[in-house]
């Protein structure tokens, strides 16, 4: 069977702070508390928020106050008894919740009870320097997803997280072994399926988790449209939604890297908000698994662009992000049953988890 459990993701600024010290360290610090199973802390490269406030990483500046991704997981129990605590302190940003199936049989992958989903977001975690076979475990598991198939697959890197509700952060001269990375991928339930066993085999005591999605866009061809939601379930309570890009940082529309592009044209449509975390190595489609090589004048690793907005500001988005990704990219969909948008001047949404009918 899979274990049902809930992902707490809370996008910020590097900079952003409690009453005591930097937020990041408080969130991993109550993370730490209750004892969650896993967490990461992802840095970001480029995005904006309800404020429309641009955060990037391409001036040369140690001032800038870049995005960050906190991403906690755990039973739906231990989440709640969090979640109060998590809000106290996050003054500004936006807080999610997505339900999520712990994969803890080898290759049982439960039915998603959603007829649209049509795809599964398989997602890994493990130590930053975990080794199989001598070589880098994230790239051994790259590479068995390629074998079997899935659509693509992106690794982002850490730089603080839990593993076994042990805290584990990077620090300069130290191997970081442990300190967790994430590797997302999407394909077929099938195909994700058939690489749960290999995994398993070869990793010591893996994290694996199962989400819902829809595999929209792939190099440009158009495969279905974003899901079609009501703006509420029949409870009254709120649904969200997810638009993720796959990309890579090499590729471009009209001489721009393409995710900056999409950032530009969302915030000039008033969207939301939008994320972009870099990765270390990935792949999409048939293309080997690949990354950072010495030497080489274009970056050709991942880069991972996410918007969450209401429904009906997606398919707008969408239409953007369609035009823009005419010939590269893995684009998918994603249904948000919680959300919480949270500024100095506005709190948008609810952290009560919706049904998708």
């Amino acid at each position: 069977m899979n274990e049902r459990c809930v992902k707490l993701t809370t996008y910020f600024g590097e900079r952003d702070r409690t009453p005591r010290r930097l937020l990041a360290d408080e969130l991993l610090d109550i993370y730490a508390d209750h004892g969650v199973r896993a967490s990461v802390l992802l840095r970001g490269a480029e995005g904006f928020g309800r404020l429309h406030h641009l955060h990037t990483d391409r001036l040369l500046s140690l001032s800038e106050d870049l995005p960050v991704v906190s991403i906690a997981l755990d039973t739906p129990e231990r989440i709640e008894s969090l979640l109060q605590r998590v809000v106290a302190v996050t003054r500004k940003g936006l807080i999610t919740l997505e339900r999520a199936r712990l994969a803890t049989t080898d290759g049982a992958v439960a039915a998603t009870g959603d007829a649209q989903a049509g795809a599964e977001k398989l997602t890994v975690f493990v130590g930053r320097h975990e080794r199989v076979g001598g070589a880098a475990a994230f790239a051994q598991v790259c590479d068995v997803l390629h074998r079997h198939g899935l659509g693509g697959a992106s690794v982002l890197l850490g730089v603080d997280g839990l593993r076994g509700a042990r805290r584990e952060r990077a620090r300069f001269f130290s191997r970081n072994a442990d300190v967790p990375l994430m590797i997302e991928a999407v394909g077929s339930p099938e195909r994700v399926a058939s690489v749960l066993p290999e995994l398993r085999q070869m990793l010591s005591d893996p994290l694996i988790t199962l989400e819902r999605a829809r595999i929209c866009k792939r190099d440009g061809q158009l495969l279905e449209v974003p899901h079609e939601l009501s703006l509420t379930d029949e409870h009254g309570r709120a649904l969200w939604q997810k638009l993720t890009v796959y990309s890579s940082h090499s590729a471009t529309h009209g001489g721009r890297p393409l995710h900056l592009e999409i950032v530009r044209r969302l915030r000039a449509s008033d969207s939301a908000g939008v994320t972009c975390v870099a990765g270390i190595w990935g792949f999409h489609g048939d293309r080997p698994p690949h990354g950072d090589r010495l030497l080489q004048i274009r970056r050709h690793v991942p880069v991972v662009t996410v918007a969450i907005d209401t429904p009906e500001r997606i398919a707008r988005s969408f239409a953007i992000v369609d035009e823009l990704t005419g010939e590269h990219g893995l684009v998918t969909s994603e249904v948000v049953p919680a959300m919480r948008a949270l500024s100095d001047a506005e709190q948008v949404g609810s952290l009560q988890l919706g049904e998708q009918s």
